[in-house]
């Protein structure tokens, strides 16, 4: 089984540094694992590396901001990339500061149905119409373990 390399850290702790080091030595490439550092129109803000030195980084800058981005989305990425990684016999390493990417990594995702637009279209309406306070009301009374697993705002 292959091995992957994860490093984890707040924004501006030197990860990036490290892991391009690393991928220097052992022939490794890096994977994107910051959510931020995903969106193009956020380079600055994200500390996103300026200079990959020759080797290969994937999952950087390459969504618009302009685009919804899931975390699952971003597995999917992910799992074509590793593929790409470990086909060409590189060392695989991720780096970044989103706890749930890590934690999809390490623990995988719910699987979550996917909701109509129609649906989602429909129950916004109604709770701009109804409000936050009785549009919560009414879920507890469609669904009463609703209470336990939103908080009421």
């Amino acid at each position: 089984m292959q091995k992957i390399i994860l490093i984890a850290g707040p924004t501006g702790s030197g990860k990036s540094e490290i892991a391009l080091s690393l991928a220097k030595k052992i022939d490794g490439e890096i994977i994107n694992a910051d959510s931020m550092q995903v969106y193009k129109e956020i380079k600055i803000l994200s500390a996103r590396p300026e200079s990959y030195s020759n080797i290969y980084h994937y999952l950087y800058g390459n969504i618009s901001v302009k685009n919804n981005f899931s975390a699952g989305e971003w597995l999917k990425k992910v799992k074509l990339n590793l593929n790409k990684i470990i086909k060409k016999k590189k060392q695989p390493i991720f780096v970044g500061g989103t706890g749930l990417y890590f934690k999809l990594l390490t623990e995988g995702i719910s699987n979550i149905p996917k909701i109509p637009d129609s649906i989602r279209t429909k129950a916004r309406k109604l709770n701009a119409k109804l409000g936050n306070d009785k549009f919560y009301s009414l879920l507890v009374k469609l669904d009463p373990l609703v209470q336990n697993k939103i908080k009421k705002k």
